[in-house]
């Protein structure tokens, strides 16, 4: 499967909400993140009435002979926790897992502040040249595992002094991607669900600490060798029945790549319509809903030092946002004022 044809509109939707302008973890619209495409543990997901579901499914329609062959990718976010340690003892050496801290909302180390703040990886789960023919015989169930991890990284003041540290913390993630098909007329319907299957405590805190055993912003790829998707927005007449009764739950199948092809499907919780792409004139992922490129580009510019500061704090993501607009070319920036596509001749009738 080519993903290069879907890479830039697959990673708007990977990061879509990750962080909102402004950019810092203080603004009121980054207190509650990850709205888009959240599966949490199926225990903790009931305890809500659901309110997080736990499992998301996509069925689309297909053309193709039983010995065609499918690649499906799964991707999604997982949650890192970066908490930050104020040493007792400033120290100008520290030997591994031998300094004392407190934890502290944020520390500040020169002219840097550090805040603790949900980061994110990137994750995926991949499904390769699954036999149509096999699926239609029984259901492909692949179960995956993502260990726990933890990170600590140093940080020190500008006399080289070690003050504090940045422990980043990941939860075991452990879920379930089921692959299958069944007739459906003249076509196949396949049908894909991704479960997120983590044991965990159900009595969380709060919503940020059960996002830490959560899969976030997922969305599926599916590819097909010898065969075609159909669309689910605009199904040719025979199939519009069929498209009718494809039950998708969480999420929303669209033809993707060149307009026109119809060997790829992107599956997301974001609604799109067939074959989405990101704009040419984009110089970068902003992570806003319909992103306003210019409108965005403009708002960082104008914000003051303080407010830049803080936005260079909450992660990497947000300084890149950062740095690249600071340092946008001028003809760049104009490409954004405007772009007329599609321009067809208009004749007067009788003409």
């Amino acid at each position: 499967m080519n993903l290069n044809r879907v890479e830039k509109i697959a990673n708007a939707v990977l990061y879509e909400g990750y962080i909102l302008y402004p950019y810092r973890p203080t603004a009121l619209k980054n207190q509650q993140r990850f709205n888009f495409g959240v599966l949490s543990p199926r225990a903790y997901s009931e305890s809500q009435q659901g309110s997080d579901p736990w499992k998301m499914q996509t069925e689309c329609l297909l053309q193709a002979e039983a010995a065609a062959t499918l690649d499906v990718k799964v991707r999604f976010l997982w949650l890192v926790s970066r908490q930050i340690g104020k040493l007792l003892k400033p120290t100008h050496r520290v030997d591994s897992g031998e300094a004392e801290y407190e934890l502290v909302p944020e520390l500040q180390a020169g002219e840097r502040t550090f805040q603790a703040w949900q980061e994110a990886g990137e994750a995926d789960v991949s499904a390769q040249q699954l036999s149509l023919n096999s699926l239609l015989a029984e259901t492909y169930c692949q179960p995956f595992t993502f260990a726990a991890s933890r990170e600590e990284e140093h940080i020190s003041d500008p006399e080289g002094r070690v003050v504090g540290v940045i422990i980043r913390t990941r939860n075991q993630l452990d879920g379930m991607l089921e692959v299958s098909a069944e007739p459906c007329g003249e076509v196949f319907r396949l049908r894909v669900v991704v479960k997120n299957l983590t044991e965990t405590d159900i009595n969380f805190g709060s919503r940020d600490e059960a996002l830490t055993s959560a899969m976030v912003s997922v969305h599926t790829i599916l590819g097909i060798t010898s065969g075609r998707f159909v669309s689910l927005m605009d199904p040719p007449e025979q199939f519009k029945a069929a498209a009718a009764n494809c039950n998708n739950v969480g999420t929303w199948p669209v033809l993707a790549g060149k307009e026109g092809e119809d060997d790829l499907v992107l599956s997301s919780p974001i609604i799109l319509y067939d074959y989405p792409e990101v704009a040419a004139e984009s110089p970068g992922d902003l992570c806003d809903a319909t992103e306003t490129d210019e409108l965005l580009t403009l708002c960082i510019m104008s914000l003051t030092d303080e407010e830049k500061r803080a936005m260079l704090s909450a992660d990497d993501r947000a300084r890149r946002i950062l740095e690249r607009t600071e340092t946008l070319p001028a003809e760049q920036l104009l490409k954004m004022h405007g772009a007329i596509r599609g321009l067809k001749r208009v004749e007067e009738k009788g003409q």
